[in-house]
């Protein structure tokens, strides 16, 4: 069983931390990670830096810039990640978007995935029925989870096709909106939580975008069995250092 699959059957609401490879230092990646697990964070998502992050919003895509500047490439991450599964033991998941991964080659960086130890990938604009066709068997044969993206124009049909086509958890967007922090969660996003909890699906579902603090955590995981967070921990990091990841966890849960 997949490590994300191992972490979705305890018995608690998962904290999942993104956070932007290589930034606010190129050599930050690890030990950003070491820190977030030893502060008890369930699940990390690493940011492959994109150089056109369509679906972020401004903070994720300054790190993004940033960390490129830096010098962060795929071959950059994959060499920092040697070795990872020595130090943490919490699941891994690489989040980017496709083109890069198309251009080293998907066999490729899916057997390197599999080498270091990553347990999955987000890619939100690698489409369902694309990935069925050419990728599945790939990423299969390596031991990833595909997450899939679902919103709340997502309909009850492409919910459920989504559903099936998973193995690991939805990642439920809480607006249709560009990544970052807000102060809170209105009716409508509370009504789509629930909507699609009541849906009774395969696979658990965690919240992302907007969910910044213990409060909006609470929010996003009263119906749903988790919560990411990514533009307020990278805001935190920005002004306090990768050295500060422990002190934002605390401030959670």
């Amino acid at each position: 069983m997949n490590r994300i699959q191992k972490r979705l059957q305890e018995d608690k609401k998962i904290l999942s931390i993104y956070f932007t490879a290589g930034y606010p230092r190129l050599e930050d990646t690890v030990g950003i990670i070491e820190s977030l697990e030893k502060h008890g964070v369930d699940l990390v998502e690493i940011g492959l830096p994109f150089s056109d992050p369509l679906a972020d919003g401004p903070t994720i895509q300054e790190s993004s810039t940033k960390a490129l500047k830096n010098g962060m490439t795929t071959e950059k991450l994959f060499s920092q990640l040697q070795g990872i599964r020595e130090k943490v033991s919490i699941p891994l998941i690489i989040m980017g978007y496709f083109n890069p991964v198309l251009q080293y080659g998907v066999e490729e960086f899916c057997k390197k995935c599999q080498e270091i130890g990553i347990d999955g990938l987000i890619l939100p604009d690698l489409p369902l029925r694309e990935y069925q066709l050419q990728y599945k068997d790939i990423f299969e044969a390596h031991g990833l989870l595909n997450i899939f993206l679902i919103t709340p124009q997502t309909s009850q049909e492409r919910i459920r096709e989504i559903d099936a086509a998973s193995e690991g958890f939805l990642y439920l967007v809480s607006s249709a909106s560009t990544t970052g922090a807000k102060t809170g969660f209105g009716q409508e996003q509370e009504d789509y939580f629930k909507r699609v909890g009541a849906m009774q699906l395969r696979n658990p579902q965690i919240a992302g975008f907007g969910i910044s603090n213990a409060e909006t955590f609470a929010q996003a995981t009263r119906h749903t069995h988790g919560a990411i967070i990514g533009s307020a921990f990278i805001k935190h990091l920005t002004e306090n250092g990768a050295s500060s990841a422990g002190e934002f966890i605390k401030r959670i849960r």
